[in-house]
């Protein structure tokens, strides 16, 4: 009995596409074995044929013609990255009956439900377990096996460089600007890290977390956004000494707001307790951590860059495509989408980290709780440092001479409240600087 094929085409022949081509050839028998028939990788689209590419990959393969490969293909590996053409290329797959495996978290950000509605309307799949936190599995534990729960919140480290610079500000005391040059170094961070260090990054995954978690259509617009630029090593020693890190997290949530049920989708650096999972993430590693109705509190940890790592969760939607495409399924349909509504960020509630930098005299902390109180936000903890004339003169931590630190947890208080109070409390006299505003997770 002759054995079934499948013709697949790979758009893109990077890192991560190099891995992927490699592995499909070394691979392929026993790939067919789980699928049950032939992958044949009939081309391989690239801007140019004549670049060295991943031992392993067959350099006969290789073709700048992506329109033509594209209409002869049962399933397309779209590795390209970018908006145009991966968007047209993808389209013109599904439109001719192929399946896709994507990894392109920005154009799902963009155009993910018109993309999943051309899937639909094919009846072919669309799959992209790679495009968010790497060869970590939550695209589909989210969409599949939490199907039947009901997800209430997403905190997620799913950027590695901005992870790896943090924690060496935090465990070297390295400022960001040497952090930064380290993961670059190591290959972690790109020579123009900018949609790292900035959020964007993060904020495309985010996007794509709210829509599976709330089957509710998230894009990128719709991403509270926030990067890292501003953290200082003060702003770490600070955190440090009150028994947190800073992590740049990804915020999903279900919330109650005034006119009922809503969702937001928000990146930005905040606070963790030690105590917390997350906090133990460290150097470039990605985790997810979901807190759901029934299920309770879980979490997914691994490697979310890279090539062997991200080849993995697009290896393994190709044979979930090909699989379901060898039964004569069709492809999954889209879930009717919710009504939820899209909170603003000025209507979330938060705690608050605030430093000050104020003059070391009486009653300035009283001028400064006046100003917390007169804004309606509700004061948790204050602590003050003053340099005395026993201090080490070289102890950055402490502030100048004539000078006090005053740092201050806030109770639960809307974004749009603290901003005021961060105005006003700018204006005192007596305050020389409002060094840093963080918010505060996973108490």
């Amino acid at each position: 009995m002759s054995i079934p094929q499948l013709r697949v085409a790979l758009l893109g022949c990077g890192v991560v596409g190099g891995h992927v081509a490699a592995r499909l050839m070394a691979s392929a028998e026993e790939f067919e074995g789980r699928v049950g028939a032939r992958l044949n990788l009939v081309g391989i689209a690239v801007r140019d044929t004549s670049r060295p590419r991943e031992a392993g990959v067959d350099s006969s393969l290789l073709t700048t013609d992506a329109e033509s490969l594209v209409g002869k293909a049962d399933i397309v590996i779209e590795l390209m990255g970018g908006i145009e053409p991966a968007r047209s290329l993808i389209l013109r797959a599904l439109e001719s009956g192929a399946s896709v495996v994507t990894a392109n978290k920005a154009l799902l950000a963009e155009h993910g439900a018109a993309l999943r509605a051309a899937a639909d309307d094919a009846g072919v799949q669309l799959e992209y377990e790679a495009a968010v936190a790497g060869a970590i599995p939550i695209v589909r534990p989210l969409g599949d096996s939490l199907a039947g729960d009901s997800v209430n919140r997403i905190l997620g480290i799913v950027n590695g460089t901005t992870n790896y610079v943090l924690d060496k500000m935090d465990s070297s005391g390295l400022s960001q600007a040497d952090a930064v040059a380290s993961a670059q170094q190591l290959g972690f961070a790109e020579a123009d890290p900018t949609a790292d260090l900035e959020g964007y990054d993060a904020a495309a995954k985010a996007a794509l977390l709210a829509s599976l978690a709330f089957h509710t259509p998230v894009e990128l617009s719709d991403v509270h956004r926030e990067g890292i630029t501003g953290i200082t090593a003060d702003a770490v020693a600070n955190a440090r000494a009150d028994g947190y890190v800073i992590k740049l997290l990804t915020v999903c949530e279900r919330v109650q707001s005034s006119s009922g049920p809503a969702i937001r989708s928000s990146v930005y650096p905040a606070l963790l307790p030690t105590s917390h999972p997350l906090a133990g993430v460290r150097g470039a590693f990605n985790a997810v951590y979901v807190e759901s109705e029934a299920a309770g509190e879980l979490m997914f940890y691994g490697q979310g860059a890279g090539g062997a790592p991200t080849s993995s969760a697009v290896l393994g939607d190709v044979i979930s495509v090909a699989r379901r495409r060898l039964l004569g399924g069709r492809g999954q349909a889209t879930p009717r989408a919710g009504s939820l509504r899209l909170l603003p960020m000025s209507e979330i509630r938060t705690r608050y980290h605030v430093v000050l930098d104020v003059v070391d005299q009486p009653g300035v902390l009283a001028q400064v709780t006046e100003v917390f109180a007169a804004k309606a936000v509700s004061i948790e903890t204050v602590r003050q440092s003053v340099r005395s004339a026993a201090d080490d003169p070289d102890d950055e931590s402490l502030p100048p001479a004539g000078r006090a630190k005053l740092v201050i947890a806030t109770h639960a208080a809307t974004n749009g409240a603290l901003d005021d109070t961060v105005e006003a409390l700018a204006r005192l006299d007596n305050v020389a600087a409002v060094v840093s505003t963080l918010r505060m997770e996973g108490n």
